[in-house]
């Protein structure tokens, strides 16, 4: 995956990989490309563990004005991450890669969870124009500022990228999308928890669908 990024992205970078412990194997990874490629930098969660903290220390050591969330098990295809910067660079809020959108495939997830995914993010879509097809894509694109102006207050899975879309959609801010094609990862075990997060999502799925609020001045 990191040598994916390496290749993918043209425009200048960080790339902070966050682990939960030192144990971690994938800690001589990173030590061992951040060797070569001083771009690569090694976070550890001093938070509790799991997804959502380990997001948000990803976040808060990083110092870009575009952050980007992407996963590390090679699901996402980081080949987008340039578009995404250049569209919040032109002023959207979130860039969203769509598993959903026309040019967008979501290929190999399990029945459930691409079931309940699809649902979700196409009802949003329609019903609550939230101004992508694939709102709850963890891998995004946000503008620092927004991030700073709306908190964040996930602490479980990843309903964090949910949370923000919602925001951005209650404030009236703008959110664009490019294609994707995200493939089921080839080998480990994926942490994403179905059933246990569900009540988080669909807090966020509800509050999407709340009276918009007036809209921020300039982020």
């Amino acid at each position: 995956m990191l040598q994916r990024i390496a290749e993918g992205v043209s425009l200048p970078f960080e790339c902070l990989v966050v682990v939960d412990n030192l144990d971690d194997l994938t800690v001589g990874a990173v030590e061992g490309i951040g060797a070569e490629d001083p771009r690569f930098r090694l976070l550890v969660n001093e938070l509790a563990g799991g997804p959502a903290t380990a997001i948000q220390t990803g976040i808060q050591g990083s110092t870009a004005p575009v952050v980007v969330v992407t996963m590390a098990d090679g699901s996402d295809d980081p080949r987008v991450i340039d578009d995404l910067v250049l569209l919040v660079e032109r002023g959207v809020v979130i860039a969203v890669p769509s598993r959903y959108m026309a040019g967008g495939q979501h290929v190999g997830a399990p029945f459930l969870k691409s079931m309940f995914s699809r649902l979700a993010c196409l009802s949003l879509y329609f019903l609550a124009r939230v101004g992508t097809h694939d709102a709850t894509n963890a891998f995004k694109a946000y503008d620092r500022r927004f991030l700073e102006k709306v908190g964040i207050e996930s602490s479980h899975g990843f309903e964090m990228g949910l949370e923000l879309v919602a925001k951005a959609c209650l404030l009236r801010l703008p959110v664009a999308e490019v294609p994707t094609i995200w493939l089921e990862r080839s080998f480990g075990k994926s942490g994403f928890r179905l059933w246990q997060w569900i009540p988080q999502y669909l807090r966020w799925y509800f509050r999407a669908f709340m009276r918009p609020k007036k809209r921020f001045g300039s982020i």
